[in-house]
């Protein structure tokens, strides 16, 4: 999937740590009171060397209107009813991400939903005024809420950096008792307060970020799992054939004192079933059982909804997929998602698309676990036909791919590419193009689809400030990059994954590739490495996988962009696709020098954000093998930098670099060669150097992320409307409040979050400290 540069994304590599910052903090409770408070005063130090700006939404947020209105508008009665229960099942499935992405983001939620639904914003500001809050502080207040909405909890979807409150923890607790559900419910509150509070401002150096271990913290392993924890639970799965997608872990002790690591698959129903849940067993020295029941009253709600939608489907194909997502949400059973998707693939050209389900992996460390995603849009009819276009030029266009037939796909398998307005997309952040299943035996053997997020793409890069480019490098990026960014998703999404074979040995023992003639494009010899059966691509790569395959589509778009035949199917020739060309390469490497570095974690040297890694990794690239290609200096010493890429030699020197690197991550990947992935990408993704100090250049530079206000459907009477909103903070939490009308979505939340908190009590611990 290909996000914006205002949403939200991947993990990446991560260090291999045996002893997690958990096991450390939990021991403080059995050493003496000296060192007790010897360690605290270190980890008050370490926060005080933190600086809070890059932990703060400014009070100048930039929110945005997602406007699908004319679109909407256009669809029949029953496109509209079909479209509103959609996203009534995308919006209450989208809460799950609050389970997903932190032990407090549910709480917090549930307090800040409270507050807002009990009184008008303009009652609980005067309120709040009254109490001796600032102008500015509620404003800060009302920001908050905004991001946390926006990115279903309190950590960043792009980026997965946390963010805290623009206004102290006094300012923000006058707000809270100001209101009236304090005032009406002051016990219940109060407890929500006091749960959250340390949580929401706590910038302890493990709490800043997602990941394992002393890396930052996950919900979907318990606390205190280290990556040791999560390869082994992996090696686990495999013996079993299981896929990670729609489980978390949870690892505690036996009687026997050995490890039990319990895999949660998420389900409406609780109780164990034979064939999806098992009996505790061991391997390892350690034991693994699974369960089901995760999210259990949420993917009720979702599949309610999705029932009722079943009525407006407009075929039979729609009527098949909803039922097994229906089915798989209620059982826990990912084949059935499987099946759901395969009738997803057969919809061909819908006027109302949707996908649901536990689909991204970008934000479990592991990469594995898929974050609940589900999106409902509309056919932009006049960009789906350039895209249709692009699709049947697809196997031409395959072939000027430089890794050669040996390592591509037996068959082309022609996929449904269309530009969409979305109407709803909940998760973490929106995307401006995606390229699903992620099922490795359907994309491979029976196909895909790819979608464009039209409305989208003119959204995300509504007043954005560019630095480090010349003056007639601004002028043309601001000119071309939307139009760039166009061509930019459908290559990357319909030639980039859309691309590629994996050499594979099947459970009969066969292989799909000739063992006696394929050769290793990278050593001249036969093939000696490949996927066995059981193993996909992401159980072979884990944290490498989605930083790699999302530089292998960059790298497909750049390298294909080059081509005139391509250009023209945009509606671009002679000088003006020259220069579409031009930005789309300029774009990209901008971003991997001007924005990538964002995501770095010099403190842990891990990468945030896969994105932001695989752009970072193609502009190092071409700056130190392009000879001059695209050079980076420091305009002003501590403060600037210029990025200048030379036009005229993208056709030449620029193409034959992007090639060369391209059958390597393609030979890597079809290979499963997963420590040659590592080999590679460390070489060009480790900051040192100038890039070390270039980043502080960098964060000078840094811009808050547009928050995207999006729509609601409301059913009235016989018909659905459209409800807009304003793009301020207030129209966010208006949109929010009028989505779930009620607390009882709150009270599930809640109790869901207690039922989870014996995972990660020494976390709360932590924040306190």
């Amino acid at each position: 999937m290909l996000r914006t540069l205002t949403n939200n994304l991947i993990k990446c590599r991560r260090s291999i740590t045996a002893d997690s910052f958990v096991s450390k903090y939990c021991s403080f409770s059995s050493r003496t009171n000296q060192s007790k408070t010897t360690t605290q005063a270190k980890v008050v130090s370490e926060m005080a060397a933190i600086d809070k700006s890059n932990y703060l939404l400014p009070n100048n947020q930039r929110f945005v209107e997602l406007d699908s209105s004319q679109a909407f508008n256009n669809l029949t009665k029953q496109e509209k009813l079909y479209a509103h229960y959609l996203s009534q099942a995308a919006w209450n499935g989208g809460l799950i991400v609050l389970m997903q992405t932190s032990p407090e983001s549910p709480r917090i939620f549930s307090l800040l939903h409270r507050i807002f639904i009990g009184e008008s914003l303009e009652n609980l500001k005067v309120s709040a005024l009254k109490a001796g809050v600032s102008e500015d502080d509620f404003q800060a207040f009302l920001v908050y809420a905004g991001g946390l909405f926006a990115n279903s909890g309190n950590y960043k979807g792009f980026g997965d950096t946390k963010f805290i409150p623009n206004l102290s923890k006094e300012s923000f607790e006058k707000i809270v008792k100001a209101s009236k559900a304090y005032e009406n419910d002051t016990t219940h509150i109060t407890k929500l307060w006091q749960n959250t509070q340390n949580a929401i401002y706590s910038l302890t150096p493990r709490l800043t970020s997602l990941g394992l271990a002393d890396k930052g913290i996950t919900t979907y392993f318990s606390s205190n799992c280290s990556e040791a924890d999560s390869n082994l639970v992996n090696d686990w799965m495999k013996t079993k054939r299981l896929e990670a997608y729609i489980c978390r872990t949870f690892k505690t002790i036996a009687d026997d004192g050995l490890p039990l690591y319990t895999i949660h698959l998420a389900s409406v129903e609780t109780t164990s079933k034979p064939q999806l849940t098992m009996d505790k067993e061991k391997y390892k020295n350690a034991y693994f059982q699974v369960t089901r029941g995760d999210y259990s009253p949420l993917l009720k709600l979702v599949n309610e909804n999705l029932a009722k939608a079943q009525q407006y489907a407009a075929n039979d194909n729609e009527k098949n997929m909803l039922k097994h997502y229906i089915q798989s949400f209620k059982e826990g059973d990912l084949e059935q998602h499987k099946e759901g998707s395969r009738f997803w693939i057969k919809d061909k050209g819908p006027i109302i698309e949707t996908y649901q389900g536990f689909i991204e992996t970008y934000r479990d460390p592991s990469g594995q676990r898929g974050e609940f995603e589900g999106f409902v849009s509309m056919v932009n009819k006049e960009m789906s036909k350039k895209f249709g276009t692009l699709v049947n030029g697809a196997e031409r266009f395959i072939k000027l791919l430089p890794w050669g037939e040996d390592l591509e796909k037996d068959t082309f398998l022609r996929p449904d590419f269309t530009s969409l307005d979305v109407l709803t997309f909940s998760g973490s952040g929106i995307p401006a193009g995606i390229n699903i299943p992620n099922y490795d035996e359907i994309r491979q053997n029976e196909g895909f689809k790819n979608v464009s997020l039209g409305n989208v793409i003119p959204a995300a890069y509504k007043e954005a400030i560019i630095p480090f480019l010349s003056e007639a490098d601004k002028q043309l990026l601001e000119k071309y990059r939307v139009a760039a960014f166009e061509v930019q998703v459908g290559l990357h999404e319909l030639l980039g994954h859309g691309s590629g074979k994996l050499l594979r040995q099947n459970a009969d023992g066969t292989f799909n590739f000739d063992q006696k003639k394929v050769k290793n494009p990278l050593t001249g010899k036969l093939i000696e490495t490949w996927y066995t059966e059981g193993e996909t691509y992401d159980s072979k790569f884990t944290t490498l996988g989605s930083a790699f395959e999302e530089c292998r589509a960059e790298a497909v778009g750049l390298y294909l962009s080059l081509e005139p035949e391509i250009l023209k199917i945009f509606g671009y020739e002679g000088q003006e696709a020259q220069d579409v060309t031009y930005i789309n390469w300029l774009s990209l490497l901008w971003n991997g020098a001007a924005k990538a570095t964002e995501m770095y974690q010099p403190s842990t040297k891990t990468w945030l954000q896969a994105h932001a890694r695989a752009r970072f990794v193609l502009m190092r690239l071409l700056e130190l093998e392009g000879n001059g290609v695209l050079t980076i200096t420091e305009s002003e010493p501590g403060k600037n930098l210029l990025v200048t890429l030379q036009k005229e030699r993208l056709a030449t020197d620029g193409k034959k670099i992007i090639g060369d690197f391209l059958v390597k991550l393609q030979t890597i990947k079809a290979t499963g060669d997963a420590v040659a992935g590592e080999q590679l990408f460390y070489k060009y993704s480790r900051l040192d150097g100038e890039w070390a100090r270039w980043r502080d250049i960098v964060m000078l530079h840094k811009q808050p992320r547009n928050i995207f206000v999006q729509p609601n459907t409301i059913h009235k009477d016989d018909s659905v409307e459209l409800k807009r909103y304003p793009a301020s903070a207030e129209g966010m939490i208006a949109s929010w409040v009028e989505r779930f009308p009620r607390t009882a979505v709150d009270d599930v939340l809640e109790q869901l979050a207690e039922a989870d908190s014996k995972y990660y009590a020494d976390l709360q611990a932590l924040a306190a400290a």
